[in-house]
């Protein structure tokens, strides 16, 4: 693909309008400023130079949010998670990046690997609509999935004790930072291995993007290198 029909297909307007989750502190790790910094708005801007024109960050509070607005003609492009239920609508590159998603549990649960949390009588909290959240909807065969009403970390931690959860879900540098930072999850551990890898992919609307995806993987794959 030239440059000029890469250009045509995801910047129509003159302009590269990438959507970025405000809530993955691992890719978007400074919001104090003007203007969102991390490896997520870095990546953009790199897109945007190789597409010869200028960057128009489009933040959402969460990834719920962003995908819904694919249909939307929002953005461009959006950094996410490849998930499953979200392929309808939009198409990925391959990952540029991979987050480990686990659980963390009391010092007085009997689990000792993640496949032994998804048991009868066990519940697990987790942030509505994170990709780890569409993965335990849709792998879960005895545990009892508990969502938030609304987006959010914060909002998991939270009903992790009002519901007297026995697990909370989340990404592992987040929950060995609860164990560090909220005197909450005082006694509590983070369960080795893992229950999902969250694949941070590039995606771009289907149905307008898709003939450019051959140009966003050769962009991602240099960029990971």
């Amino acid at each position: 693909m030239t440059l000029a029909a890469a250009r045509a297909a995801l910047a129509p307007r003159g302009v590269l309008r990438a959507a970025i989750n405000l809530s993955n502190f691992l890719l978007v790790s400074d919001q104090t400023g003007a203007t969102p910094r991390g490896i997520s708005p870095s990546l953009c801007g790199a897109l945007a130079q190789r597409l010869e024109v200028p960057l128009e960050l489009v933040p959402y509070a969460n990834p719920g949010l962003l995908a819904d607005a694919a249909t939307s003609d929002e953005w461009d492009v959006g950094l996410i998670g490849a998930e499953p239920a979200r392929a309808a609508t939009i198409a990925f590159t391959r990952p540029y990046a991979h987050l480990e998603a686990t659980f963390l549990v009391r010092d007085g649960c009997p689990a000792r690997r993640c496949d032994d949390v998804d048991a009868e009588g066990y519940s697990i909290a987790v942030s509505r609509r994170a990709a780890y959240a569409l993965k335990l909807e849709a792998s879960l065969a005895s545990a009892t999935l508990k969502q938030t009403a609304e987006p959010g970390l914060p909002a998991s931690a939270d009903l992790y004790f009002a519901e007297s959860c026995d697990a909370l879900a989340g990404l592992r540098p987040w929950l060995l930072g609860l164990l560090k930072n909220d005197e909450r999850f005082v006694g509590s551990r983070v369960l080795d291995g893992r229950f999902h890898v969250v694949e941070q992919a590039v995606g771009t609307p289907r149905g307008r993007g898709d003939a450019a995806l051959p140009f966003l993987e050769a962009f991602v794959a240099e960029a990971t290198g």
